[in-house]
């Protein structure tokens, strides 16, 4: 399957970047960064001003599309999605299976001011150490390819470097994980990541499970404002979406289109969220 090989790949990139640098390197290289830019408060309902936030991708292409997007200049699309308001960022920073790069991230990071999520498969301790180096306000860590213990080593030692964490989950059981492990940002993924089929119901099936308090993020599957609509129906706070975007000739404008149907006041936001508190989410 896709994602075993995406993996095993990891895998073995890792055991060379560990021979690359050593832990003591990795401590001195972390040890003169500057904070970390709030990437979960950005998309609380406190800062967001609309009813949903936007995380919006940078992405060249996938396994299951190849290349989305040709002339792809990952500084000049953050640019633009920051001038068209998004919220957070989110790089593709794999190089095998979706042509990223962390030098993408790096750029990305120094040209604008929006927190940046790194979007890779976390699965060491030494990514963790190398998205902090590169600039990374945020990591993600996908339930379905970790184990608990993992998972959990992983979600401490971001958090100890000052980095935010988006647990992504797929199904009910994968929510449970990420919910007992504390996680306050969770992302559900409407993609099966071994089938790599995608359907909004997921998310709207395990809303009502999540408890108050917790940040959710809508992701895959994005194709249009009203998907962003029915999202925010749902009850998420935030949604990501890359490949959409990525395939419109002006993504500055596409990001307006997008979200046009959610553009509230934070008055409305915050009387939303009374709302939702109020009927036990």
């Amino acid at each position: 399957m896709m994602l075993d090989r995406i993996l095993e790949t990891k895998r073995r990139e890792v055991e060379v970047l560990k021979r690359k640098v050593s832990y003591s390197e990795w401590e001195r290289r972390l040890a003169d960064l500057s904070p970390c830019r709030g990437f979960a408060r950005a998309l609380s309902p406190a800062c967001r001003n609309r009813a949903v936030a936007l995380i919006a991708e940078v992405k060249r292409a996938s396994p299951s599309k190849g290349v989305i997007r040709a002339d792809f200049d990952p500084v000049a699309i953050a640019r633009a999605y920051e001038r068209s308001g998004a919220d957070c960022l989110s790089v593709l920073t794999d190089e095998t299976f979706f042509r990223g790069s962390l030098d993408h991230l790096r750029g990305v990071r120094e040209a604008v001011r929006l927190p940046v999520l790194r979007k890779d498969f976390t699965i060491d301790p030494v990514q963790v150490f190398e998205a902090r180096a590169a600039g990374a306000d945020a990591v993600l860590l996908i339930a379905c390819a970790l184990a608990d213990r993992e998972m959990a080593e992983l979600y401490r030692l971001a958090r100890d470097v000052g980095l935010d964490v988006l647990v992504e989950v797929h199904d009910r059981a994968e929510l449970e994980r990420a919910l007992e492990l504390g996680a306050s940002l969770i992302g559900i993924n409407n993609r099966n990541l071994r089938t790599f089929e995608t359907d909004l119901a997921v998310t709207e099936s395990l809303m009502r499970y999540v408890p108050p308090g917790v940040v959710v993020v809508g992701e895959s599957g994005i194709s249009g404002p009203e998907d962003v609509a029915r999202l925010a129906a749902a009850g998420v706070d935030a949604v990501l979406v890359g490949e959409h975007l990525m395939r419109q000739p002006d993504v500055e404008e596409a990001v307006v289109r997008l979200m046009g149907l959610v553009a509230r006041s934070a008055q409305e936001v915050e009387a939303a969220e009374s709302a939702k508190g109020g009927d036990g989410r």
